[in-house]
């Protein structure tokens, strides 16, 4: 959600709608990361770098697969912890996850890029330009991931044409 929205939004009665499974909850919440009393899509994105950082994942042969398999599963359980606790909900942080690892793609995994990604992909996933925003003001788990998904897609492009540059 924007800032504005969530600035002039009004606070809403959580439903009581049928509590998902423990898996699907660990793989919504971003393994855990959404239920941080601070800056949960903070954490979410620090765990998916810390992810990154071992040996051998952010090779593109095994990153591409668990961007899929993220975005797969999380479209899932964004659906189904949507329908236990209402539209957009913060404890959803499995899109930051997803999103930070597209957003170090194809990039050299130097400690400047990383951190240009991480910060770039928080900025871009909090101003929510353009499709980032249509996808955030609908409802649905596909929705909750996309938004995410374009915030890390343009941090990457960015990135990418900033290696061009230099």
């Amino acid at each position: 959600m924007s800032i504005l929205r969530k600035l002039n939004k009004p606070p809403q009665i959580v439903p009581e709608g049928p509590r998902p499974p423990f898996p699907v909850i660990v793989i919504g919440s971003g393994f855990g990361t959404g239920f941080s009393p601070v800056a949960p899509g903070t954490a979410g994105s620090l765990v998916a770098l810390a992810i990154a950082l071992i040996p051998g994942i952010s090779v593109p042969t095994i990153l591409v697969p668990l961007i899929v398999l993220g975005y797969l599963a999380g479209g899932f359980a964004a659906t189904a912890m949507e329908q236990w606790r209402g539209p957009d909900p913060g404890m959803v942080t499995i899109d930051e996850v997803v999103g930070m690892w597209i957003s170090i793609l194809f990039l050299p995994q130097t400690p400047l890029y990383l951190l240009g990604a991480f910060f770039l992909f928080r900025l871009l996933d909090i101003l929510k330009p353009w499709p980032a925003s249509y996808f955030d003001a609908r409802p649905g788990g596909w929705n909750i991931m996309l938004d995410d998904v374009v915030a890390g897609v343009y941090a990457n492009s960015i990135l990418h044409f900033v290696r061009w540059m230099v």
